[in-house]
């Protein structure tokens, strides 16, 4: 991609899945790379993993307070940020009749209030400086209803409608769009699956198959690229059609 030589990224939720492997590829594509994880272990993992990291800072993106400290820290070690990667989420299944308040409380802190902390923060120190890119992790699960993940689906719908809003008011110095992945098969996903489930599942796509997270992390290089300078206020689905024919498809 052009232009992502030298640029410093900073990616939430970077420590594994999603994150990681949108780490591995920006570090490919020559960019400055710092990961922002609440997991110790996790931080620890990638940094053996991906030893050309920048670093990695420490942060529950749900506490503005540790978002401030922890964006200082990505500054400290880059020197600035000219992408951020708001990836950081969580989700917890289960019915709706059966979703307790402090359950709602905590998918909506990380998932949709922690989103906005990261991207505000990002978005202050990149108009100072008239640029930067900010790439938001959305979901098809933001365009449809999925049964048993009300709280993570209001959370996806969400982060869509602030990625349209952000871009509109920080045009033209900062850009802002959000890739909205079907099902990706993660080390944790796979994990959830006995082979007859997976089996299932793919049978539903079209291209009968998961995304691979290195196909997410394509994407969203693509968007931080010079080669993607004039797109904003856009969301991109990625999901091997599953979401192009509706009902009829399914």
């Amino acid at each position: 991609m052009r232009g992502l030589e030298g640029k410093r990224v900073l990616i939430t939720g970077g420590a594994s899945g999603i994150g990681a492997a949108t780490a591995a590829r920006f570090l490919e594509e020559g960019s400055a790379v710092c990961v922002l994880d609440r997991d110790a272990r996790g931080r620890q993992q990638i940094r053996e993993k991906l030893p050309d990291l920048a670093g990695t800072v420490a942060a529950d993106v749900s506490n503005l307070k540790q978002v401030e400290a922890a964006f200082d820290d990505a500054l400290r070690i880059m020197g600035g940020v000219d992408v951020l990667i708001n990836n950081a989420g969580i989700s917890i299944r289960h019915d709706f009749l059966k979703i307790t308040p402090k359950e709602w409380d905590n998918v909506i802190a990380v998932n949709l209030t922690g989103v906005f902390y990261m991207a505000q923060t990002a978005a202050r120190h990149m108009w100072e400086r008239a640029g930067g890119v900010i790439l938001q992790t959305a979901s098809t699960n933001g365009f449809v209803g999925q049964p048993y993940y009300a709280d993570y689906n209001a959370t996806k719908a969400g982060v869509i409608e602030l990625t349209r809003t952000m871009a509109l008011e920080l045009a033209p110095k900062v850009r802002v769009c959000a890739v909205a992945p079907g099902y990706v098969l993660t080390p944790m996903q796979r994990a959830e699956y006995t082979d007859a489930m997976l089996d299932e599942v793919n049978r539903k796509i079209p291209l009968r198959r998961h995304a691979r997270p290195e196909e997410i992390a394509a994407l969203f290089a693509f968007l931080a690229s010079d080669d993607a300078a004039y797109i904003t206020g856009q969301v991109y689905t990625i999901d091997g059609a599953e979401t192009a024919g509706g009902l009829a498809s399914r």
